[in-house]
């Protein structure tokens, strides 16, 4: 970059935004690898919490768009990873569950998350690690 940036590139949601997409591009790759996109990632991992979540919680939770979220699940289903139960108190309820095969898959995904993150978190010193934590927390 030259010396003198360009306008839009001294705001903060530039750089968060130019931060955000390098990380997903990197993440997008390593998850290439296993057939995931990482919207159904991080579905797979808010249902691997354990937390019987309706459609729309786990639509916030995993950051995707709720139209997006039910042909995601759809998706999910077809190719085995998630099934769908009635939930128990509320019969108008669907929870979404991992399947043996959803489970086996999360142990190879995580690893490579995992190694995305260790490879973010070298480039940082625990301090500084622990500060962006806490400053990426007070935007969400």
């Amino acid at each position: 970059m030259s010396a003198q940036q360009k306008h839009f590139e001294q705001h903060l949601s530039y750089a968060l935004a130019a931060a955000h997409r390098t990380v997903s591009n990197s993440l997008s790759e390593r998850l290439k690898k296993h057939g995931m996109k990482i919207e159904a990632w991080r579905v797979m991992e808010c249902l691997d919490a354990g937390d019987r979540l309706t459609m729309g919680q786990l639509a916030e939770q995993a950051l995707v768009n709720p139209s997006t979220l039910s042909k995601l699940v759809d998706r999910m289903v077809l190719d085995g990873l998630v099934h769908r139960k009635v939930a128990e108190g509320d019969h108008r309820q669907v929870n979404l569950l991992l399947t043996s095969l959803g489970r086996a898959r999360m142990i190879r995904i995580r690893q490579e998350v995992d190694e995305q993150d260790q490879t973010l978190t070298s480039l940082l010193d625990a301090d500084s690690l622990r500060q962006l934590r806490d400053v990426l927390s007070k935007l969400c």
